[in-house]
């Protein structure tokens, strides 16, 4: 008589994800919906903080939103990207407006979701995802064909802007209404450079005001109307 083998399950390793969004009851909200499916290994609250622990913690995933203080969601997820090419990408945010869509998936997202939807299509959105497969939340979907979509993943559109990533990071924090002086301790450059990248950044646009400046932010989704300060 042959005697019985156990055979054990390997527990299964759920996918590791990293959540950037400066809204603390947003985060919690997230965190109660994905804990039993994924692993949170990390939680950030502005751009330039996601970007370092994207690199050290490596996520399946990083779910984060549009408007982030001192660096959008946007040209953070292109900068991680840039090094981490496999992690995916999806937005929450509130921003229902196309050129958002686009400006994301531009850059690299391979998910676009509502936040007033989110809890009920977080979990098979980000299953979605992580089958190599892209999500937009059906509440904007019928309005953006499949023609458009894949236009604006095409890395030939990538970084299709004059401006470098330092005059960037320089235009979105002067358009949420930082001084020359803070913008150089955010960014470790001398007040200097802050002036040089701002001339620059203006001659690049065609732009001779700060207000001008700040609508460009806002009308190429660097940063939502609410970011910029009073």
């Amino acid at each position: 008589m042959r005697a019985s083998v156990a055979v054990s399950k390997m527990p299964m390793v759920k996918p590791r994800v990293l959540i950037a969004d400066d809204h603390a009851l947003i985060v919690e909200g997230f965190r109660s919906v994905l804990s039993s499916h994924f692993e949170i290994v990390g939680v950030v609250q502005e751009g330039h903080s996601l970007i370092t622990e994207a690199v050290k913690l490596r996520p399946d995933l990083m779910l984060l939103d549009i408007g982030m203080p001192l660096l959008n969601g946007i040209d953070a997820a292109r900068q991680v990207l840039q090094i981490l090419p496999s992690t995916k990408v999806v937005f929450v945010t509130q921003q229902t407006d196309r050129r958002y869509v686009q400006a994301a998936f531009r850059a690299g997202a391979s998910g676009y979701i509502l936040k007033e939807s989110a809890i009920a299509e977080l979990v098979p959105a980000l299953r979605q995802v992580l089958e190599g497969r892209f999500y937009i939340t059906p509440l904007l979907r019928r309005n953006i064909s499949d023609t458009a979509l894949k236009s604006s993943v095409n890395p030939s559109e990538l970084f299709a802007d004059t401006l470098t990533v330092r005059q960037r990071e320089v235009l979105q924090l002067v358009a949420e209404g930082k001084a020359a002086k803070e913008i150089a301790a955010l960014l470790n450059i001398s007040l200097k450079t802050v002036e040089y990248h701002k001339a620059g950044i203006m001659e690049a646009l065609g732009v001779r005001s700060t207000a001008g400046l700040t609508r460009y932010a806002i009308e190429h989704g660097m940063i939502t109307p609410h970011s910029v300060d009073k």
